[in-house]
């Protein structure tokens, strides 16, 4: 009995087993994948996901994150109208067919690269913005070294394969992760369908190739890709109950399987995880004294909503955060990054939000000042 007793308990040990349950598995036809919450940048789930592979019409996040980037800067407005190179009417592949020497506004251009994934409106605005597609390339290469990421090179503005040319599961979360933060490019991506040159005879109707936003609830974005050398691809958010979420898929066999897991990625977050906020953009962390400002103090408020993410069935996190302010000399904007906050979760790495103020401070002229000096005497603050 000994004996067998024992040949029993060895073969159990040769058993693998987890005391936690299976290893969650997601996305299980996709070669490299992301699943993460965009607020916090918490990871949720991935696979694969620093491996290199052809990131197909993906590449247009990183386009569309430069052309509101510049727009926003006025580098270029909506309303200005681009007229479309030779080169640029010749791109092959997805396309909204613009001819040659045609005039179209900055708008309807990134609507053809947000809802039909046009390559020859990317190229026009990419060459409307740096002069040249590989001027636009080189601009693409160094804002993903801004953002960190160390395993993308781009080729071209538009995704079609190209020698050299790949990217990650978690390189293109993290470029979603700062394009969702442009709620504007949201409002082009969440179309499912639409029409340019809608009043003229070369009116053209397009459908998202992001089938999820029509039948995800919560979907509006982002970028689907697809080329024989990336197979499928799709980066996708949704956003519900105050939680943002972000999945990559990559080289998926066909369209069907890239949709149906990226949705049961969806609803695995959706149903496990939730979002606390901490700290709000209206939360004060306190006062600083303003050098030479009309307001002798101004109130802190961070950039953005602080928010800790935990399972439902868990407790919540215990957060706390540490502040670090630069010395603040007006005048000082809304807006103006005046010092970092850095939060402490439990995760492995803590997170760094940015610190401004709560409402702008002017320079205070000289007779401003000398009065403060006569008021501070008089209040016993000057002695």
């Amino acid at each position: 009995m000994k004996k067998i007793l024992w040949c029993l308990l060895s073969v159990l040990l040769l058993i693998p087993f987890n005391v936690r349950g299976e290893q969650l598995t997601l996305a299980e036809n996709s070669k490299s994948t992301m699943l993460l919450e965009a607020s916090t940048g918490e990871i949720i789930y991935q696979h694969n996901s620093h491996e290199k592979f052809a990131p197909a019409s993906m590449t247009k996040m990183m386009t569309m994150l430069l052309i509101i980037e510049n727009i926003e800067k006025g580098v270029i407005k909506w309303d200005e109208m681009v007229t479309v190179s030779a080169n640029a009417s010749g791109m092959g592949g997805s396309q909204i067919l613009l001819d040659t020497n045609e005039k179209m506004s900055v708008e309807n251009l990134f609507k053809g690269i947000a809802v039909a994934s046009g390559n020859d409106a990317s190229v026009a605005l990419a060459e409307k913005i740096a002069g040249t597609e590989a001027n636009f390339v080189v601009m693409m290469n160094n804002r993903a070294k801004e953002l960190g990421l160390k395993n993308t090179n781009f080729k071209n503005c538009h995704g079609l394969d190209a020698a050299n040319h790949y990217s990650t599961a978690y390189d293109m979360a993290m470029i979603a992760k700062e394009l969702v933060k442009h709620e504007k490019v949201l409002e082009y991506t969440k179309i499912y369908d639409t029409y340019l040159r809608e009043n003229t005879e070369n009116k053209i109707w397009l459908v998202n190739t992001n089938k999820l936003v029509r039948f995800y609830e919560g979907v509006d974005g982002l970028k689907t890709g697809y080329t024989n050398g990336a197979g499928y691809c799709l980066t996708s958010t949704a956003k519900k109950n105050g939680m943002r979420i972000i999945t990559v898929v990559m080289g998926e066999p066909d369209s069907l399987t890239r949709n149906k897991e990226t949705s049961e990625m969806l609803d695995y977050a959706f149903a496990q995880y939730e979002i606390e906020t901490l700290l709000s953009t209206k939360s004060v962390l306190g006062k600083n004294m303003v050098e030479k400002g009309v307001k002798k103090y101004v109130e802190l408020v961070p950039v953005e909503d602080v928010n800790v993410l935990h399972k439902k069935i868990d407790k919540k996190k215990i957060a706390t955060y540490d502040l670090k302010i630069e010395k603040l000399k007006a005048p000082v904007k809304k807006g103006d990054v005046v010092g970092v906050l850095t939060i402490h979760d439990g995760s492995k790495t803590s997170r760094t939000i940015n610190i401004t103020v709560k409402e702008e401070v002017k320079k205070a002229n000289f007779i401003q000042l000398y009065f403060r000096y006569l008021a501070d005497i008089i209040n016993g603050d000057i002695k």
